[in-house]
This record gives structure tokens, C-alpha cells and sequence, in this order.
């Protein structure tokens, strides 16, 4: 079942020698009224929870440079919970956010996600006055929209100035807040937002014109339970984006349980405390409506509590494959039959539990290429006493936990481990990994300390390093988090990431959401990195082109396979455009796209006529070769 592949035309090309919310203005705690912690000193014996996690090799990997510019860019948003004592469950799990380019003009704009109607100062003493609903005479905060403004500076390069536009937009996300998810659902080119909620979920098509309307009853996407992490794939390549929504647990203040710590404290209480709900699945008719298959396609047939949500072709035949990361229970691996089905091969495929043959909590899930063989590796966040869990592909959809000899499962002890990325921070052609911290249960450490917030842990950040074998593919990843700058240093309640380049430098930035705390935006400012190239996919309608894989053929250096898409992480969704590091090497000889659709397009270096590099080009299914000799923009300077 998994020995068909429909990328055999490019892969005789590996064997060549060349290529191996938001307050309101003005309103109370706008500026970041919740306490910062810095990151404990990881050489101390004293740390308080936190181990040193850094291991052989860390001195050895490329610096990281980043920064924090969210206030002083604009981003001046604030998430609630309403946490109040009463340890309702979905206070701890939210929440998360956007990145997207909503008007199209050439930038990433961010959409954070609330949870909560009023600003109240967050507590777990049962004691504590409740927060109410919303602020008396104030409107309630909301989901807000940012628009992202590069502003020219004076030495020719731009910054980022954001704007809120929320009023504006039209968007009016009241629910509880949990993630969100970006695609184009009317083929009309403008990226559209589903917001995912504790209750109904809303569906928001983008006008064209700066505004957004609510479409979600029209749309029939409400799935009005409690939904976490949403994607947006093409599973039947019929060119109409279609909507996997995963559910979590039926959760009510009615049916919240009391649970305890072992040291006799209250606390949240487990994800098996409560009924798992069954996903959605949700088929695009093209006709501004969606009809749900959910039985149909056979993925109602199991659920187990979901959280991470990622589409990719796992088993290499051109078809979008669904991996969804389940709460304590065991994961799922929903394999396309090519015929509006999928059959869950989870536990067959060897992704179902780790090596141990354990459920995990599995809260943010991402899939890439981080060894460059050619297929999709699975990456998975887990809880403080497990481990976080890499799956290797061995190119036919089978799957082995490496963890351990990754250095995986060492780096992520003594974390609670949610949104995640594979993406290459130093643009030498291997996929690095961001991931972001915080627990869910309360740490007696810093709760005996008085901390308010006994949840927070600092954020890590995973250089992808030569494993030291002689084998070519052989990797591992070391924690150069202490080397990644000034960013690193806080400890928070993170929970969503979003990765894209907002400042079209060629690099890679993140997004990182806060439980009752602020936003973070981390700008990547690592000069003298390798050379890049972004590539926008373009299907025939003029939308981004979801789930299309590049193979890009460097000289004297290994081909990368990369993937456009906007899911993966925890609860939010990513820049599309594809943004290539290419190490050393400095000329790109070919590059091939596997559409969507099916299609295959290959485009050959003439002669001695290699592509600029260090530049955004746009290319479009159809139209790849004349696309690939157009002379496209050039970079931007970095400010």
C-alpha cells in the first residue's frame, strides 16, 4: 500500500553527482502588564525545574540571532483566559494565531487569537473573585487584526510597523479563542480565516477590500463543540481547498471535575477525564458551501481527542495524507485512498505511540524534510515527564521513533512542549526546530516560590548538525537556545508559533502566542547566512497552491524537497510562501513542483543561466519555465 510513488520523475535527479485579545487603545494592561521571567541560568544546580539541555555539539552549530520587536513594531495585544480559580480546561490550552498576507500586498499580517472578554489579572486561587464575562460598560476584547506596514528607512532598508485594523476588518471573533487557519476557500486569490473556538468556529471570507465577512452558517464549518487546530487541504484534487477541523474534548463548566496535584493541590485535570469528540472533515463544493464527509471519508470512524492537526504526503503518491496528534491517546495517520477515503494506518506505520509503545499528550505536530532524503519526517511536542518524538520516513510511509538518537528526546526533559516548526533559522539547507514551552499542570516549584503563574518555561530553540556517522543523511539537533540571543531569555505560557518571513529578508521569523501573556515577534537578524530563495506557488485559479512540493537541485550540494503550506504547529498557521536556504551552494540548476492537482513541472538551468538568488519569485502551476526565467525583484536591504 504505500509503494506507489508519484515523485519517481524527479528522483532520478538524487542519484546525480551535483546533487545528493488585545486590550483596547488606552485600556489597562495594553503594555505588557504580566510578568516577564528570565530564563534560569542553566548551569546552575539551583534551577528551579528547567534542565540544562544543551549537549555535545551546541558550541559547534551556527549562532542564532534574534530579537523581540512585538511592542515596539505595534503588536501590542494582551491574551486572557478568564483563569479565575475554577481550573476550567481551556483556560490553560489557548492560544494562537496567524500569519498571512490578508491584502495582498506583498507583507505578512498577523490575527492573534482571545480567549476572554475582559482583561482580568489571571490567578489559580479558588478564592479569587471570578473574572466576568466582560468589562462593564466596554466592549469585550477580541481577536485582532494587524496589518503590516514596511516601513522604508533611512539607510534603504524597511522595519515593521503594524497596525491594528480589526475595526476596520469587519472581523468579529467573540468566541473563546483557540487557533486559527488561513486558505484561499473561493479561488479568488485572497487568503480567507477560520477561527477555531471553544463553541462555534467562524468562517471569515476576505473581501478583496480590506474587510472580511462572516460566512461560517453559509459555509456549514461551524463544528460547535471544542476545536483546537484546523487545516486547510485539497484531499480529493478537485482545486477547491477543503477543511480538516480537529476536536478536542467535551468539555462544560457543568462537567468540570475537581483534580488534584500529587501534593494535594487543585489542578487541571487530564484530557482523559473528559470524552474525546470525533474531527471533521469538511469537502469544498466550489459553490461557497462545504459539505461535511466526516462519515463518508471514514475518519469519524476513530477519534481520540485531537490537538495537532498537518497534511502531507506521507507515503509518496501524490496524494494528501491527514496526521493528526491526540491528547494521551494514540495519534493518527489518515492515508488517502484516492477515492474520498482514508484509512487510519497509524499503528501499522509505526506513529500511532512512541518506541515504548506509549500515547502521548501530542499537542503541536509538524511534518518536513529535516534529513533531505527526499520525504516527509514527523515531528511531535509532548508533556514535562515524556519526551518530544521525531518519526523518520523511510520514503514509503513507514516510520521509526528516532528520538533518542536524534538527541530529540534528551533536549525536551523537564519541558511541556506545544507550537513547533522545522525551519532552517541560517539558511544553510537543513531544517532546524523552534519550540515553545509551557506547562499545563501547576509547577509545585514555582508555585511554593508564590509565582503567579506557575506554568511558564522558557522557549528552545534546535540547531540540525551533521550527526558525526560518515552517512550523508545522518542528523541530530543540539540546543543552542543560550546562543540564540536576547529573545530566548524569557520564560512564559507559550503556546501557538507561526513562522514566515515578515520583513522579506530572507529569513525566517517567528510568531509566538502567549497563554495570559503578551504576543512575542521574533525577527530573525542572522547576517552573512547562506544564500535563499522564496518561491510563491500558484495553482490555476490564482490561490496558493497548498500542499505543492518543490524540489530544488543545488550544485555541488544535496537537492532540498520543501512543501508550501500553512498548518502544522499548535492552534495557527503559516506564511505559504516557501523559503529556501541554500547553504553554501550558489546556484540553483533545477527546480521541480509536484502540484496539488498532480501535475509535474521541471524547470532546467540553461547553460551558464542560472536564477538570481536572494529574492522572492512567484511561480505558477502551468507556467513554471517562463515564471523561472522572469528576472523577479530583488532582496530587500535589511534594516
Amino acid at each position: 500500500m504505500y509503494k506507489t510513488s508519484a515523485l519517481s520523475f524527479l528522483l532520478p535527479v538524487l542519484l546525480l553527482p551535483t546533487a545528493d485579545a488585545a486590550p483596547m487603545s488606552g485600556e489597562a494592561g495594553a503594555t505588557d502588564p504580566l510578568p516577564n521571567h528570565a530564563r534560569p541560568d542553566d548551569s546552575s544546580s539551583a534551577s528551579p525545574g528547567f534542565p540544562r539541555t544543551e549537549g555535545s555539539g551546541a558550541n559547534d552549530a551556527p549562532l542564532a540571532a534574534f530579537s523581540e520587536i512585538a511592542a515596539t513594531s505595534g503588536l501590542d495585544f494582551v491574551h486572557f483566559s478568564g483563569m479565575s480559580g475554577a481550573f476550567y480546561f481551556p483556560e490553560i490550552l489557548g492560544a494562537g494565531g496567524a500569519l498571512f498576507d490578508y491584502d495582498q500586498d506583498g507583507d505578512l499580517d498577523v490575527y492573534l487569537v482571545q480567549s476572554h472578554g475582559a482583561p482580568c489579572e489571571p490567578t489559580i486561587d479558588p478564592n479569587a473573585p471570578r473574572c466576568p464575562a466582560q468589562t462593564d460598560g466596554r466592549e469585550p476584547l477580541r481577536d485582532r487584526l494587524y496589518r503590516n506596514d514596511l516601513v522604508p528607512t533611512e539607510d534603504g532598508g524597511r522595519r515593521n510597523h503594524f497596525t491594528d485594523v480589526t475595526q476596520a476588518s469587519g472581523i468579529r471573533a467573540a468566541g473563546y479563542g483557540m487557533g486559527a487557519a488561513v486558505g484561499d476557500v473561493d479561488n479568488d486569490g485572497w487568503p480567507d480565516l477560520y477561527v477555531t473556538n471553544h463553541g462555534p468556529n467562524q468562517l471569515f471570507l476576505n473581501n478583496g477590500d480590506g474587510t472580511f465577512t462572516d460566512i461560517t452558517r453559509k459555509a456549514g464549518v461551524e463544528a460547535a463543540r471544542w476545536s483546537v487546530s484546523a487545516a486547510f487541504l485539497d484531499f480529493d484534487r478537485d482545486g477547491w481547498l477543503d477543511l480538516f477541523v480537529g476536536n478536542y474534548v467535551d468539555f462544560s463548566r457543568k462537567n468540570n471535575e475537581e483534580c488534584y496535584a500529587p501534593d494535594g493541590s487543585r489542578d487541571y485535570c487530564s484530557p482523559l477525564s473528559f470524552r474525546p469528540l470525533p474531527c471533521r472533515l469538511f469537502r469544498n463544493r466550489g459553490d461557497g458551501a462545504f459539505e461535511d464527509v466526516s462519515g463518508r471519508s471514514g475518519i469519524i470512524k476513530d477519534y481520540q481527542g485531537t490537538l495537532g492537526v498537518i497534511g502531507a504526503d506521507f507515503d509518496g503518491d501524490g496524494w494528501v495524507d491527514i496526521y493528526v496528534g491526540n491528547d494521551g491517546r494514540p495519534n493518527q495517520l489518515w492515508l488517502n485512498q484516492r477515492d474520498g477515503t482514508f484509512r487510519n494506518e497509524a499503528f501499522l506505520a509505526g506513529t500511532a505511540v512512541n518506541m515504548d509503545g506509549a500515547a502521548e499528550a501530542s499537542m503541536g505536530v509538524d511534518a518536513g524534510d529535516f534529513d533531505n532524503d527526499g520525504d516527509e519526517d514527523l515531528f511531535m511536542t509532548h508533556l514535562t515527564e515524556e519526551s518530544n518524538t521525531l518519526y523518520l520516513n523511510d520514503g514509503t510511509g513507514w516510520f521509526q521513533d528516532r528520538s533518542i538518537a536524534t538527541g530529540i528526546a534528551a533536549s525536551s526533559q523537564g519541558y511541556t512542549a506545544f507550537g513547533t516548526n522545522w525551519f532552517d533559522y541560517n539558511n544553510d539547507g537543513w531544517l532546524d526546530l523552534l519550540i515553545v514551552n509551557g506547562d499545563v499542570r501547576v509547577m509545585a516549584n514555582l508555585n511554593r516560590a508564590g509565582d503567579p503563574l506557575p506554568f511558564h518555561q522558557p522557549n528552545q530553540l534546535l540547531a540540525n548538525v551533521d550527526a558525526g556517522t560518515g552517512k550523508p543523511h545522518d542528523r541530530k539537533f543540539v540546543d543552542i537556545t543560550s546562543r540564540a540571543g536576547a529573545a530566548f531569555t524569557l520564560s512564559e505560557i507559550s503556546r501557538g508559533a507561526a513562522f514566515g518571513d515578515v520583513d522579506n529578508d530572507g529569513d525566517m521569523d517567528i510568531l509566538i502566542t502567549n497563554n495570559n501573556g503578551p504576543v512575542r515577534l521574533m525577527r530573525n537578524n542572522l547576517d552573512g547566512a547562506g544564500h535563499w530563495l522564496g518561491l510563491r506557488l500558484l495553482d490555476t485559479s490564482g490561490r496558493d497552491a497548498l500542499g505543492a512540493r518543490i524540489r530544488i537541485v543545488r550544485k555541488d550540494a544535496p537537492t532540498l524537497w520543501r512543501r508550501s503550506r500553512t498548518d502544522g504547529s499548535y492552534a495557527s498557521s503559516n506564511d505559504p510562501r516557501v523559503l529556501v536556504g541554500l547553504g553554501s551552494a550558489d546556484k540553483v540548476m533545477a527546480i521541480g513542483v509536484l502540484w496539488p492537482s498532480g501535475r509535474t513541472e521541471e524547470w532546467k538551468a540553461p547553460k551558464g543561466e542560472y536564477p538570481a538568488l536572494d529574492r522572492y519569485m512567484t511561480l505558477r502551476e502551468g507556467t513554471l519555465v517562463s515564471d523561472m526565467s522572469s528576472p523577479g525583484p530583488v532582496k530587500p536591504e535589511r534594516p
